[in-house]
């Protein structure tokens, strides 16, 4: 925060409020997250993520009849237009993943019927189709790089079930098919983040939704959020043992970096998600015989321990990305793709805010504090000489 004049300039806009939501409620002071009033808590243990899907579309838990329908409309629309299929078979086996993710997405509009306007019908039946949709494109791509064949997605598999079956040919474990689904249903949504506060800003133009999760996909992309995981991934990569966890954390202080997944913007104690995502990654760890868990989990009493020494009373805590990447990597999925999944499950929430925001809508347009030159005269491009502006006889 910075003072100009008489001006407070927040640049972060920390602290600042800029709207309202019904969708999703952050209490960093506690750690507590909420969707529509259900803790995250419940909704992990208890929901899959076509629940929350039905909870942030439609306002409320599905019935089992509505939760059927729901699942019926998600596996219709999981296939993808031909030509948006062919394109990711031209683009480099070496592009980075998010970048044909935000392409391919954005491409959807095309094949969707447009107004006068130029713009799509923005609804919960849109909103369906980007959230099916989603995942398509993520395994498709997965296989195209990998030289092999997108597979069909199946009308008869769960969400998170058939994007793991569409990355290899062979149905997941319970285990692994529950663990990607309460991944989903975590990341689902976390009120105004940089994504979804982008997406708003979009859709209060009155650009549909595509554009508006097209924004949100480009937002995402930065390692500050959504690269974060992958981030964390290379840390756990680089540490290799867990037993050189605590001198790879005093050798990342000793530069000044961030320990990579710890600490977070909100939560002024352990992210709530963490514990759900942490209990994923054991878990997975056991079965796959993965290290990644044990890595991660000894990098994060590390950092405590380290920082306890340096900055007595200060605490950090692992935020949701932090046991995401042991998660993801136990799953079979390359970090370079993390982030596209950390799209698959907040597309949900995205999709709902862009609903949200067109339901009662004013465009955002915040103002900035000018700091600039003063008011001069214009010079004559024949009298400015090295950048200087040059005086008129």
């Amino acid at each position: 925060m910075s003072t100009t004049g008489s001006t407070i300039v927040d640049r972060g806009l920390e602290g600042v409020i800029v709207g309202s939501t019904d969708l999703s409620n952050v209490e960093g002071q506690i750690g507590r997250l909420t969707y529509r009033g259900y803790s995250i808590d419940d909704l992990a243990q208890n929901a899959c993520f076509e629940e929350v899907c039905h909870l942030f579309l439609y306002g409320r838990l599905p019935t089992k009849s509505e939760l059927q329908q729901l699942q019926t409309e998600l596996a219709t629309h999981r296939m993808l237009p031909e030509p948006l299929v062919m394109a990711m078979e031209r683009v480099p086996a070496t592009a980075w993943p998010m970048d044909v993710v935000r392409t391919v997405a954005s491409g959807l509009a095309l094949f969707s019927p447009v107004n006068p306007t130029g713009t799509h019908v923005s609804d919960e039946h849109t909103a369906i189709e980007l959230i099916a949709k989603m995942t398509t494109i993520v395994a498709a791509f997965d296989r195209i790089r990998r030289g092999l064949e997108p597979i069909e997605p199946r009308h008869d598999l769960s969400h998170a079930r058939n994007f793991l079956y569409m990355r290899t040919g062979e149905e997941p474990s319970d285990s692994e098919a529950e663990a990607l689904d309460t991944y989903l249903v975590l990341l689902a949504d976390h009120s105004f983040n940089a994504s979804t506060f982008s997406a708003r800003v979009t859709a209060s133009t009155k650009a549909d939704m595509y554009a508006a999760v097209t924004a949100a996909l480009a937002t995402l992309a930065g390692e500050a959020h959504g690269g974060a995981p992958s981030a964390v991934m290379k840390m756990i990569l680089e540490v290799g043992q867990p037993k050189r966890s605590e001198t790879y954390v005093r050798e990342i202080l000793a530069r000044g970096a961030r320990i990579m997944g710890m600490g977070h913007r909100e939560y002024k104690v352990r992210d709530p998600r963490a514990k759900h995502l942490e209990k994923m990654a054991k878990q997975l760890g056991e079965t796959s015989n993965s290290r990644w868990y044990k890595i991660a989990r000894a990098l994060e009493d590390a950092s405590q321990k380290v920082l306890q020494e340096q900055k007595p009373g200060r605490k950090i805590f692992a935020n949701v990305e932090f046991y995401t990447a042991p998660t993801l990597a136990a799953l079979g999925i390359p970090d370079d793709e993390f982030t596209c999944m950390f799209a698959c499950g907040r597309i949900a929430g995205w999709t709902a805010h862009i609903l949200e925001q067109l339901a009662d809508n004013r465009l955002i347009r915040p103002q900035a504090t000018y700091t600039g030159p003063e008011v001069h005269p214009f010079v004559p491009v024949e009298l400015r000489t090295n950048g200087q502006q040059g005086k008129r006889d």
